[in-house]
C-alpha cells in the first residue's frame, strides 16, 4: 500500500483480526469503540513525523521552521510535550489526580527546545509511546470523557488533534514533508 492511501474499512477489520491470531491472548487493544480510523491517522502521522525528524542531523535542528521564530527544535519539543499533556489530561480523567504529571507548559517549553539532540528526539519517541499506550488502554467509555488542559473537550477528540499536529509538525521541519504524503481522507477531513 502506498503512502498516502488509506486501507479501508474491511482491510483494516482483516489486519486486525490476523494481528490479534498472531499477538495472542496477552496482548492489549484498542477497545471497540476507539476511533480506529483516527488512530489510524495519528499512529501513521507519528511515524511521518519520525521520519522527517530522523533525516536532520543535530546540528540541522537548530535551523528555523516554518513557524513563525521557531526553530525546529521548538516544534520538535512542542510535539513531545502535546503528547505528553494529552496523556496526562486523559490519565487525570480516567484516574484522578493521584499521578504526579510533568510541567508541559510554556517554561517546560522552552527548556525542552534547549535539550540535547539526543534527549530532544527521546522526548518525542516516549511521548508517542506513552501517549499511544494510554489511548490503547481506555475502555468504550472512557472514550467519551471529558479532559480538560489540552485544545479538545474529550477523550475521543484528542486523536484528530494529535494527528493533524503530527502532521502539521512534520511539514513544520522543513525536512521532506508534503501534505500530498498524508492519507486523502485524512486531508478531506482538514478541510471540513
Amino acid at each position: 500500500m502506498a503512502m498516502g492511501t488509506a486501507p479501508g474499512a474491511d482491510e483494516l477489520a482483516g489486519a486486525r483480526v490476523a494481528l490479534r491470531a498472531r499477538q495472542g491472548s496477552g496482548a492489549r487493544y484498542d477497545a471497540s469503540a476507539a476511533p480506529a480510523r483516527e488512530l489510524y491517522w495519528a499512529r501513521l502521522g507519528t511515524a511521518y513525523f519520525a521520519r522527517q525528524l530522523n533525516e536532520l542531523s543535530d546540528a540541522a535542528l537548530w535551523a528555523a521552521s516554518s513557524r513563525s521564530g521557531w526553530t525546529r527544535r521548538r516544534v520538535i519539543a512542542a510535539v513531545g510535550l502535546e503528547g505528553r499533556a494529552i496523556a496526562q489530561a486523559i490519565a487525570l480523567a480516567t484516574s484522578g489526580p493521584s499521578e504526579e504529571f510533568a510541567d508541559v507548559g510554556a517554561g517546560a517549553l522552552d527548556l525542552a527546545e534547549t535539550l540535547p539532540a539526543t534527549a530532544l528526539r527521546h522526548l518525542v519517541t516516549h511521548a508517542a509511546i506513552h501517549l499511544d499506550v494510554t489511548w490503547r488502554d481506555l475502555t468504550d467509555e472512557q472514550w467519551d470523557l471529558p479532559i480538560e488542559g489540552v485544545s479538545c473537550t474529550i477523550a475521543r477528540e484528542s486523536v484528530f488533534a494529535r494527528a493533524r499536529s503530527l502532521w502539521a509538525s512534520a511539514l513544520d521541519l522543513r525536512a521532506s514533508g508534503r501534505l500530498a504524503d498524508a492519507p486523502p481522507d485524512f486531508v478531506a477531513a482538514l478541510e471540513v
